[in-house]
């Protein structure tokens, strides 16, 4: 170990960890809110328990082509006190197409992979257009 290393590990009593990926780091309004959404979902629950079988969700995902840093890459030292770093996800590179998924308590309704430079759009009664 260098001088340095016998520093940090030994008298500073530091170690190497890995910074945590998360998709996104929220604010905390975004925070907030997520929570006071999941508070009225929880009520709704008390007073209709078949509530999330008429439930259809959805969710778009870019799907990339990239690189990510390995863990490696990411290591950095802290003290025993200071929390563990976190790093957004990797920024992506340019070659992407989005996927959007549609899902109930059964499981998947609909998926789909939207062509570059398309929009999707959803109407009244769940038509698509794209």
């Amino acid at each position: 170990m260098s001088s340095c290393q016998c520093i940090l590990m030994e008298d500073l009593m530091m170690k190497q960890v890995v910074a945590k990926f998360v998709p996104r780091l929220l604010t905390e309004e975004q925070t907030n809110r997520h929570v006071n959404v999941c508070c009225d979902l929880q009520e709704e629950l008390k007073y209709d328990p078949q509530f999330l079988t008429k439930v259809v969700t959805g969710d778009e995902s870019w799907c990339y082509c990239y690189d990510p840093e390995s863990k490696q890459q990411s290591c950095q030292c802290k003290s025993p006190k200071a929390l563990r770093p976190k790093r957004a996800w990797q920024a992506h590179a340019s070659v992407k197409t989005m996927l959007i998924s549609f899902f109930d308590v059964d499981g998947i309704v609909l998926r789909e992979f939207v062509p570059p430079g398309q929009t999707v759009v959803f109407l009244e009664g769940g038509e698509m257009i794209a």
